[in-house]
């Protein structure tokens, strides 16, 4: 068995650990798109931001948010991944899922080629948070203002996941990193800056950028509980 073999049943066992714990399977069908192809060499394979299902929506520097939509029957282009990527899944193909957020890190040391395949019957979603730096030592950019620990923390990301029930909102806080707030619910949400400006999200799969030092705080404007996450690309 060579090393790109192991490394895909390691992937497969991972996924399945997942499952056993939480219940949900992140990917409908991760299993079979590791195991469909492994030599692609009578193919064009190109980089994973340049995948047109991996649509970058947002850069600075070294930091890709990509929002992955894979259509039901579809399948990717073979794509390399050389950069830790950090995925926060809306949707799989049997529907939405608030499974917890799950970064890959592997890829910095030991890229992949695959494919993404989604068997449907509904759309694939996943915002993708890519970081190109070299990870960061120690917490000493670790944010203010937070009620919870990290559900995830490692050199290249931070990501806390909370649930605000109807009209509550979060503590001001501020971020060193480069932090995306996405909606993982269904629900209304004010991202309001220290100054009062205020940025809507009223869907899942919405996001909002904040650069290092922005100070805001997130408040549910509607009447069921709602979902975030909240992701820093360390650097």
């Amino acid at each position: 068995m060579n090393k790109i073999e192991v490394r895909q049943r390691i992937k497969v066992i991972e996924l399945l650990v997942i499952v056993a714990a939480t219940g949900v399977l992140i990917f409908a069908n991760w299993s079979k798109v590791i195991a469909q192809q492994t030599d692609f060499s009578d193919e064009k394979i190109v980089h994973l931001l340049d995948e047109p299902r991996h649509r970058t929506v947002h850069n600075e520097g070294n930091m890709y948010l990509l929002d992955v939509q894979v259509n039901p029957g579809d399948i990717s282009f073979a794509h390399v991944h050389d950069q830790p990527i950090l995925l926060t899944t809306i949707r799989t193909g049997a529907g939405p899922t608030e499974a917890p957020v799950r970064s890959i890190l592997e890829y910095y040391s030991e890229p992949l080629t695959h494919k993404v395949s989604n068997d449907g019957p509904g759309l694939l979603r996943i915002i993708a948070f890519v970081n190109g730096g070299d990870g960061v030592e120690g917490f000493g950019d670790s944010p203010t203002g937070m009620s919870k620990d990290a559900d995830l923390l490692n050199p290249w990301f931070r990501s806390h996941q909370i649930e605000l029930g109807p009209g509550e909102q979060t503590n001001l806080q501020t971020h060193n990193n480069h932090t995306v707030i996405v909606q993982r619910s269904e629900g209304v949400v004010h991202i309001t800056r220290e100054d009062g400006l205020t940025h809507e999200l009223n869907a899942a799969g919405e996001w909002e950028w904040r650069n290092p030092g922005s100070t805001f705080l997130i408040r549910n404007m509607g009447n069921t509980s709602v979902i975030v996450a909240i992701n820093e690309a360390r650097e």
